[in-house]
């Protein structure tokens, strides 16, 4: 992402659930919900396996 201008702000982590904003040219991108559940999910998922879903607010 940040080769391509973006970047992911944790905002807030409750109950398995990770809440993100992606910034930068993620923000606005329209692949932007693939891209957080393909690459960002399964990045945090991989580290911590507690994580049930990540969500962009």
């Amino acid at each position: 992402m940040k080769a391509d201008g973006g970047d992911v702000e944790v905002i807030e982590v409750t109950d398995g659930t990770v809440k993100v904003r992606l910034t930068g040219t993620c923000g606005g991108c329209p692949m932007s919900t693939m891209t957080l559940k393909n690459a960002v999910e399964r990045a945090i998922k991989q580290e911590v396996p507690e994580v049930k879903t990540v969500v962009a607010v």
